[in-house]
């Protein structure tokens, strides 16, 4: 991709396939299986396998939602079945897809390849997001381990999807990575125990707290640093939670330019998901489509020796076991409002 900055919508590279299970080539077309026409077709579903779902354009279609099949999507959103609006329409209304097997007959598709992915969802009622929630990163900052987790807010317009260029705002020198795993909540869930708090989960998805580490550490209060716009990478897809059982024993790697520089199991929460969620929902509600951002572990930018930060064009990779892989380039500049707000 050439230089210079790039909105949040952007693409990166054409390997939406390869990241969400399928195959694609660099043009961003299907390597395998019949030509296919411009915009969405109707097709059959395809054998049942894991349920993905994904919020995306094309050049034919605004912003819709639906689920991958293959090297396809199927449209469940407008421009196909319009099932609802969004994917936060649909968990709130129950009617997301259980199954391949339950996906609607002749609902149009498009090819993965072609689509441009958004953050899985756009415009979440909330994203909470979890500081200091590993044990090595806790170790880094030189912080003693909080009595309840530490709790900040990232608003929806930060945000971007898979392969969208992460914009280093040209107001930070500072700019860094934080590989995590986003949870997705599909019921609502308030005043809600432990043992019963996985019951509101619909699926997760790797995120990317692109940090402004000079903005966050200016005031007690690390707001200003987490929401640049540009800054929030989420997705690909939404793996739903019956896929990823033994979640607890998958490995969240970030690498920088093809370099491990995080890597630690989901087990490894200090707070774990459930108590992150019975701890939120004292306080408030969590409604369906929202956010819980789980925290980071050791190995930011901003600790190594010399720092590790984000330079324009480096590519951060997040990859979790069993839920997805989201790849950004960075890219120093002002980032645009995302078409999608």
């Amino acid at each position: 991709m050439a230089g210079g900055p790039t909105g949040p919508g952007a693409v990166v590279g054409g390997e939406h396939a390869e990241r969400a299970g399928g195959t694609s080539s660099r043009a961003g077309t299907i390597t395998s299986g019949p030509a296919r026409p411009a915009g969405p077709t109707p097709t059959q579903p395809t054998q049942e396998t894991s349920m993905r779902f994904v919020t995306f354009s094309t050049p034919d279609l605004s912003p819709t939602w639906g689920a991958v099949d293959g090297e396809d999507v199927v449209v469940l959103g407008p421009g196909g079945a319009d099932l609802a609006g969004s994917l936060a329409d649909a968990l709130a209304a129950g009617s997301l897809p259980a199954s391949s097997a339950d996906l609607p007959g002749g609902a149009a598709r498009v090819a993965l390849a072609d689509v441009t992915y958004l953050p899985v969802v756009p415009r979440p009622g909330k994203i909470i997001c979890v500081g200091v929630n590993y044990a090595d990163h806790l170790e880094e900052t030189g912080r003693d381990k909080p009595p309840a987790p530490t709790l900040f807010i990232r608003l929806p317009e930060s945000q971007i999807g898979a392969d969208a260029d992460a914009v280093r705002p040209v107001e930070t020198e500072k700019f860094d990575y934080e590989g995590e795993l986003a949870v997705i909540i599909g019921t609502q869930a308030y005043r809600v125990s432990e043992e019963d708090a996985l019951d509101h989960v619909a699926g997760y998805a790797p995120y990317n707290d692109f940090t402004a580490r000079d903005w966050q550490r200016a005031t007690p209060q690390w707001t200003a640093g987490k929401n640049f716009v540009g800054t929030g990478a989420f997705g690909p897809t939404m793996v739903t939670a019956d896929e990823v059982p033994n979640l607890a024993d998958s490995t969240l790697t970030t690498r920088v330019n093809g370099e491990v520089r995080q890597q630690a199991r989901i087990a490894q929460l200090i707070f774990s998901i459930p108590e992150l969620i019975a701890h939120i929902s004292t306080i408030t509600p969590l409604n369906p489509g929202d956010v819980i951002v789980s925290g980071t572990p050791g190995g930011v930018g901003f600790f190594m020796e010399p720092q590790g930060l984000l330079e324009d064009g480096d590519v951060v990779d997040v990859t979790i076991d069993g839920v997805g892989e989201l790849t950004n380039t960075v890219r120093v500049g002002t980032a645009e409002l995302p078409s999608w707000l």
